[in-house]
């Protein structure tokens, strides 16, 4: 039987990467229903499942913080390759690098 929030941690995945292959998204998914992840909403359960998967499956992440990068250097380098991969699967949302953010604020108007 589906629990009420197995069923809308589907439903976010569904929204957020409709072209997500299937072996992928099931992973995903059950990080997304994980107990670590239990007091955040389904939506941000499923993006932060779907950070860490495609970080870890589909990046050079791991290989970086082999050879001796800190969590953050190696998250900086494989951005691209993140938001690459959620292109791909259809994503209607994306990964931002600090250094984006702070251009962003640049921008603006005080």
């Amino acid at each position: 039987m589906t629990t009420r929030r197995q069923r809308l941690v589907a439903e976010n995945l569904t929204l957020l990467l409709p072209r997500v292959p299937f072996l992928d998204a099931e992973a995903i998914r059950e990080a997304a229903n994980a107990r670590h992840m239990r007091d955040l909403s389904p939506a941000s359960a499923v993006w932060l499942a779907t950070l860490a998967h495609v970080r870890h499956q589909h990046t050079d992440y791991d290989e970086l913080r082999d050879e001796g990068y800190s969590r953050d250097e190696a998250r900086f380098f494989v951005v691209e390759a993140v938001n690459e991969t959620l292109d791909h699967w259809g994503a209607t949302r994306h990964l931002v690098s600090t250094e984006d953010e702070a251009a962003d604020d640049e921008d603006q108007p005080s």
